[in-house]
C-alpha cells in the first residue's frame, strides 16, 4: 500500500475522534497495518500521521477551494465556484472539517500555527476576491472572517443535529452576503 493510500485510510479516523481520541491501534485497523508498519511510515507516530493527513487534506483543498478562486471569472462567479468546490469538498456537510479537529485539546497545542496559517491563507483569498468586486479591503477581510465563520458554524450544526441541509443553505446564501 502506498503512503497515500495509508493517509486516506487515517482522515476518517481522525476526523470522526478527533485527535485525542484517536489510538494507534484505531488506526492500525483502519489501516489493515500493524503498528510498526505504521511506524516506518510515520515514525513520528499519531502525530506524524495526523500532519500526514492534514498536509493531504490542505493540498486538496487548495487544489479545489482555494483555486476556484483563482480562475478566471467575475468575483460573483468566484464565489459562487468556491461555494460548489465546498460542498464537494465536505461532501455537503457530511464531513467534519479537519482543521477544526486539529484545533481541540492536544491537537491543538500541536498544530495550533498549522491550523491558523491555513485559515489566513483562505481568508486572504476570499477577501482579494472581494477586493477585487470593490469591496473595501478592511471590509473584505471582515467578510472573509464571516464567512469562514459561517461555514465552519453550519459544519458544527450538521454533526449535532444531522441535518446537511443546513450548510447547504449557508452555502447557497454565501454569494450573495459577500458580494453585496
Amino acid at each position: 500500500m502506498s503512503k497515500e493510500q495509508v493517509i486516506s485510510k487515517l482522515i476518517p479516523v481522525f476526523r470522526q475522534y478527533g485527535y485525542e481520541g484517536t489510538s494507534l491501534a484505531m488506526l492500525s485497523k483502519a489501516t489493515g497495518l500493524g503498528k510498526a508498519s505504521l511506524y516506518h511510515y510515520f515514525p513520528k507516530g499519531k502525530q506524524g500521521m495526523a500532519e500526514a493527513a492534514m498536509n493531504h487534506i490542505a493540498l486538496h483543498f487548495e487544489e479545489t477551494v482555494l483555486q476556484s478562486l483563482q480562475e478566471p471569472g467575475s468575483p460573483e462567479v468566484k464565489i459562487v465556484r468556491m461555494c460548489k468546490a465546498l460542498a464537494n469538498f465536505y461532501d455537503r456537510g457530511k464531513n467534519n472539517c479537519f482543521l477544526a479537529i486539529m484545533s481541540l485539546g492536544e491537537a491543538g497545542r500541536l498544530f495550533h500555527d498549522r491550523v491558523k496559517q491555513r485559515l489566513e491563507i483562505w481568508i486572504e483569498a476570499i477577501s482579494k476576491v472581494l477586493i477585487e468586486a470593490g469591496i473595501k479591503p478592511e471590509i473584505a477581510w471582515r467578510r472573509s472572517q464571516d464567512a469562514i465563520g459561517e461555514i465552519q458554524g453550519a459544519l458544527m450544526l450538521v454533526r449535532i443535529l444531522n441535518e446537511p441541509e443546513i450548510f447547504m443553505r449557508i452555502l447557497n446564501n454565501l454569494p450573495w452576503k459577500l458580494i453585496q
